[in-house]
């Protein structure tokens, strides 16, 4: 079994505890928390041991998932890593490129594995898409939420468009290109709802739309390629297809739909599997370089965001 801790029991770090004290193959050590009276409810719910210092887990664990503010993601992990521990660490895996590089770098030296909580990589939806890819050339995705007060730390690219740039990535294998992006702070003082139209070096175009302060929760991402046209529906875990069959002979194509074979599981015992995989040798799903992509087309997204708004004269 491997001895896992959890640092952060907060709204994805309870989630984790929770699913790895399901896991036969996972034995959670410890929960940990600076809001005491918080963890210690949330660790005796599993029966689990409580810590405040999330230092106490060196020397007792083997991995650890970091699910705490975006602002300490780097200096938690570090510690952990240069310790000899693996590392989970929730979206985004730092605040700056440069933080990310020297997360990569010092897991690298130390040996140990490192992954970043990209969630969306193991909706079975998802994975069900990522069988039929081929090349896409255009995609549409839209991630609408309610307002809740939770991730504020962080705009909106940073805390639900960044699912969608990864996902992207994953599927485009290329590079970003030009980026044009608009936003809007509403509620907060940061970015609530932002559009994002990026266009790859192989000219793949992608147009992303995310808000935390929408009326409904939509999830949702469609890509069309040669002949094809995919539709992917996050919170549902449907995957479909439309095929196009053409002939020389029929002056109108014919159109074949389908759903994708879809094995529904909950994404994060997906996620948490790979990782306890991973710490044990096998290759990691979404590694520090997939996230510090993620990271870096995210930042460039936010910057567009903010020299749209200095020219439309509102300033953050």
């Amino acid at each position: 079994m491997v001895k896992v801790g959890v640092v952060g029991t907060g709204h994805f770090g309870k989630e984790h505890a929770r699913v790895y004290s399901s896991i036969d193959r996972a034995n959670l050590i410890a929960v940990c928390d600076t809001d005491e009276k918080t963890g210690r409810a949330r660790a005796e719910a599993l029966n689990a041991p409580f810590e405040a210092d999330f230092r106490q887990l060196i020397g007792k664990v083997d991995a650890v998932s970091v699910a705490v503010p975006t602002i300490s993601h780097h200096k938690i992990a570090c510690e952990l890593i240069d310790a000899g521990i693996s590392v989970l660490v929730e979206k985004p895996m730092a605040q700056s490129l440069a933080e990310a590089d020297e997360m990569i770098a010092l897991a690298r030296r130390r040996g140990v594995t490192l992954q970043v909580g990209h969630l969306e990589r193991f909706n079975p939806a998802v994975i069900a898409a990522n069988k039929v890819v081929t090349r896409p050339v255009f995609f549409q995705v839209d991630r609408l939420s309610l307002f809740t007060p939770r991730s504020l730390d962080i705009d909106v690219v940073m805390d639900l468009m960044i699912h969608d740039l990864d996902i992207v990535l994953s599927l485009v294998r290329c590079d970003a290109g030009e980026i044009r992006a608009a936003g809007v702070p509403v509620i907060t003082s940061k970015i609530d709802i932002a559009n994002a139209r990026i266009e790859f070096t192989n000219g793949c175009v992608a147009n992303l739309t995310a808000s935390r302060v929408s009326g409904e929760r939509v999830r949702k991402l469609r890509f069309f390629q040669p002949n094809e046209y995919v539709s992917i529906d996050y919170s549902a875990q449907d995957a479909a297809m439309v095929s196009i069959e053409r002939a020389a002979t029929v002056p109108l194509p014919k159109f074949h739909s389908r759903l994708l074979p879809v094995r529904r599981e909950e994404p994060l015992r997906l996620e948490l599997l790979s990782f306890l995989a991973a710490v044990e040798g096998a290759p990691v799903e979404v590694s520090g370089t997939d996230g510090r992509k993620a990271l870096e087309l995210a930042l460039a997204v936010t910057a567009e965001i903010d020299s749209h708004l200095k020219k439309t004269l509102l300033p953050l």
